[in-house]
């Protein structure tokens, strides 16, 4: 059959839900960038509302379909399902991005008679939570359901799977994006308000534990003392955006975070930036920390970040067993850092994200014909 004389593939992707958060906006840079004449990203979704990329996903001309939230033990869920995929045969590639509880829907999925059942793994741990030995109980089972095993990274592929065989799929971005721009960052800071002799500390990502927003407000409160003209930008959002709020009133340094909720101009914010820190419990492979590479950030991450985020010479790594005062002097080192372009670096390190839709997208059609 000549794919070029037929409808796209159509391949299922298993998500929780559609938001701005790192996994998410993997995907839709993928998705934005495949020939989509020839593939098609469809969604199986967790939850009831509409997410931040819904709309753009419709436009692109994907499917959306809503599951109850995913228990794996409750009948219902498992029933709805086994359902879905009964009645939606048309579905060979399942790609699944629910990490530990991958294997839920690739057993029904194998069971279904889905041909091509892909785990992937974006992250190298879970939350230390009353959930963890059940997700790690389900997380054996994934090479068992699995055809194919794709990770972020190294680390993130080595928990996940056990010692079974995966294929890394880079976190790729469009770099040119990112090409670091005075005159927009002028624009932007302005926008924001933000005094041009600002050293503005940055961060992308969710509000939950893992990113460890309490530590990055412990951190802009000890920088202030040390450097008075100091800020924080925040931009994101998440369940735990009303506790950093009110942490931020406790540490008297309300004025000096600003929140911006969630943004598409990701690469725009990231020009008002003069150091990007992210002090995380543990990671996958951020895509967030490949994104402020390609903007010429200094960046300061916690050790618990893979050292393979270190696409170039701009990431330093500090314990998080370290003092603030710690923290806070090497990120005052990277001020007057003169900023320069590194989005041609990124993209040779392998993360242009040109290059790598079309590896996926001809892993899709290969494995959908064979």
């Amino acid at each position: 059959m000549d794919l070029c004389d037929s409808k796209p593939v159509r391949v299922l992707h298993v998500v929780t839900y559609m938001g701005r958060g790192g996994l998410e906006t993997m995907i839709m840079n993928y998705y934005r960038h495949i020939d989509r004449s020839k593939v098609q990203f469809d969604f199986l979704v967790h939850r009831d509302f509409k997410a931040d990329y819904d709309d753009e996903i419709e436009a692109l001309g994907g499917r959306i379909y809503h599951l109850q939230r995913l228990v794996p033990w409750k009948k219902s869920y498992l029933n709805e399902l086994e359902s879905f995929f009964k009645n939606h045969p048309e579905y060979k590639i399942v790609h699944v991005h629910q990490d530990c509880l991958s294997s839920v829907i690739l057993k029904i999925a194998k069971k279904c008679g889905v041909k091509v059942r892909i785990a992937h793994s974006h992250s190298s741990s879970q939350d230390k939570n009353l959930k963890y030995l059940i997700k790690l109980y389900y997380k054996r089972f994934i090479p068992k359901y699995a055809t194919q095993l794709f990770a972020c990274g190294k680390e993130a592929g080595d928990w996940m799977f056990g010692g079974a065989k995966y294929q890394i799929i880079n976190n790729a971005i469009d770099t040119k994006l990112y090409k670091y721009n005075s005159e927009k960052r002028n624009s932007i800071r302005n926008d924001l308000k933000i005094p041009e002799d600002t050293f503005v500390v940055g961060h992308v990502g969710r509000f939950n534990a893992v990113k460890n927003h309490t530590f990055l407000l412990d951190i802009i409160a000890e920088l202030k003392k040390q450097h008075k003209n100091s800020m924080l930008l925040l931009i994101g959002d998440g369940e735990l955006r009303a506790k950093i709020e009110d942490k931020a009133k406790e540490l008297n340094v309300t004025d000096d975070v600003i929140f911006t909720g969630v943004r598409s101009d990701v690469p725009d914010l990231m020009q008002a930036m003069d150091c990007f820190v992210f002090p995380s419990l543990y990671e996958g492979l951020p895509v967030t920390l490949i994104e402020a590479q390609s903007s010429g950030l200094p960046c300061i991450v916690s050790s618990e970040v893979p050292s393979e985020c270190d696409k170039t010479d701009l990431v330093e790594h500090i314990s998080l067993s370290d003092s603030l005062d710690i923290w806070a002097k090497h990120i005052l080192n990277k001020k007057g850092n003169e900023r320069k372009n590194y989005s041609e670096a990124i993209a040779k390190s392998g993360y242009d994200i040109n290059v790598n839709a079309k590896g996926l997208e001809s892993f899709y059609i290969d494995n959908w014909k064979g």
